[in-house]
């Protein structure tokens, strides 16, 4: 009779971290965060049929990386879950932090006892109605829970992808800079080199809070493209500079000349006009009678002294 070959329990746990953890690194990354109106999601995606991020519930979002049939199933299953119990009790009994437990417990469960684990990462996020109300779970191959504030990079380089996003994230971000945060870190890579993406190779989705049921919404291609672009536009022609931007010392394109500029050119305009009229007056005085040089009475030259005169021959 034939032993069976003898693998410790760590050392069977081990193998199984590793294998699930490739699977899910050559994924691509899934980047989540946070913004002023909600929380958006974003991923590199050329399919326009196979959907990594999905609506569950009504303030209810799902984002999966791995093989897109183990996330599907999880998908599905947590659809069913949430409309069988806001069908049983009430459509607010459906949290966030329900489905990741129920999502903790089946990832968990395969991966104790199953022989293959699922190589999936997922993260489920509700929105609520302020931003202190928000919720994002981060759950892992083996069941694990992590309750994720601000944004979760998960898939593919998802360490060097989530510095990236620390440094440009903040809480008060509008949608379009969130989006181009998240754009940019998943055109990064590795550091070393950066790339464009375009909006025909992204897959974006968002929670909005301000909407009154179903928060999901799925941006269109053109939508996304002009939410990206804002960012680069350049400031219009017919923008008139501020005077009051330039510094102290500088005068602003555009802007009236200072006081100093002003009184010097003024006195030299008056300094002008008033050498002008002196030279008048003294040219008037010259020539215009006084008394004590009476002017000179010319004796009369008579006809001879007139010069010639028409219809004279000489």
């Amino acid at each position: 009779m034939n032993m069976p070959f003898y693998v410790s329990p760590e050392q069977l746990m081990k193998d199984r971290a590793d294998f699930a953890r490739k699977g899910i690194a050559r994924g691509r990354s899934v980047v989540v965060l946070a913004y002023d109106g909600g929380i958006a999601f974003a991923t590199e995606n050329p399919s326009r049929a196979l959907h990594k991020i999905s609506e569950i519930y009504d303030r209810i979002a799902f984002a999966a990386v791995g093989k897109y049939n183990e996330f599907e199933n999880l998908r599905v299953a947590g659809v069913r879950y949430a409309d069988m119990r806001g069908y049983s009790y009430d459509r607010s009994d459906v949290t966030a932090r329900g489905l990741a437990n129920a999502y903790a417990q089946t990832l968990g469960t395969v991966f104790i006892t199953e022989s293959k684990p699922l190589e999936v990462e997922i993260v489920v996020a509700e929105v609520g109605a302020d931003a202190a109300d928000d919720q994002i779970y981060r759950l892992t191959y083996d069941g694990t829970v992590a309750d994720e504030h601000g944004f979760v990079v998960m898939g593919g380089q998802a360490e060097q992808l989530g510095r990236r996003v620390k440094e440009g994230w903040r809480a008060d971000l509008t949608l379009g800079e969130a989006l181009r945060l998240a754009v940019a870190a998943l055109g990064s890579g590795d550091g070393s080199s950066s790339r464009t993406i375009e909006a025909a190779q992204l897959e974006v989705a968002v929670l909005e809070r301000d909407r009154p049921r179903r928060a999901f919404r799925r941006l269109t291609r053109q939508v996304l493209a002009d939410l990206l672009a804002d960012g680069a536009e350049a400031p219009s022609d017919d923008a008139k500079p501020d005077p009051e931007a330039a510094g102290e010392g500088e005068t602003a394109p555009g802007a009236a000349l200072d006081e100093a500029a002003v009184d010097e050119i003024i006195d030299e305009t008056t300094t002008d006009v008033t050498a002008t009229d002196e030279t008048t007056e003294e040219t008037a005085t010259d020539e215009s009678p006084t008394e004590e040089s009476p002017t000179e009475e010319k004796p009369d030259e008579g006809p001879e002294a007139s010069g010639p005169t028409s219809g004279t021959d000489h």
